[in-house]
């Protein structure tokens, strides 16, 4: 087996390992498998060349705590769903989109400037739920809880939708 077939193992080892993980969490991965599979070989590049899968659409630094917010799935997935229909580089994408009934456009970078970005100790330093700069959401369903700035497409959890969602804090 050469490396080329190699690559490609890997590559199909980890689309499935996305799919499986979004389909049970209640999201989608872009239905356009070529384009798909170009972003995982990106993510399955960044993962040998810095270990940890960095968002292929955006320049790592190798530093994994520097580039904690675009780790795959990124930290600005959702709100990038709930906004545009897709995440930044377009490997998740909204229900209507994967269903075909919205398209994919453009969307602005929502990460800050390397100068502005809120590190890790910034998030610990909110110390769970005093002063988090972000509401809280729980699935009415069963529990879940989420900090961010609106509820999930789907609870990960029971799969509830969107709606079934109350904020908490």
């Amino acid at each position: 087996m050469g490396p080329t077939k190699k690559k490609e193992t890997r590559v199909d080892t980890l689309y499935d390992l996305l799919k499986s993980r979004a389909e049970s969490g209640g999201y989608h991965l872009n239905p356009d498998s070529g384009f798909t599979r170009e972003l995982v070989k990106g993510l399955s590049a960044n993962e040998q060349r810095y270990g940890y899968r960095a968002c292929p659409c955006r320049l790592a630094s190798g530093s994994r705590e520097e580039d904690n917010d675009i780790i795959c799935p990124c930290d600005y997935r959702d709100a990038d769903l709930e906004e545009y229909g897709c995440c930044y580089c377009g490997l998740y994408v909204s229900r209507l989109v994967a269903q075909g009934k919205k398209d994919i456009a453009p969307i602005p970078e929502r990460r800050p400037p390397a100068g502005k970005r809120q590190g890790p100790t910034a998030r610990e330093k909110s110390g769970g739920f005093p002063g988090l700069p972000l509401p809280v959401w729980r699935c009415r369903v069963c529990g879940y809880l989420c900090a961010r700035d609106a509820p999930p497409e789907n609870c990960p959890i029971c799969k509830a939708e969107k709606e079934r969602f109350e904020k908490f804090i």
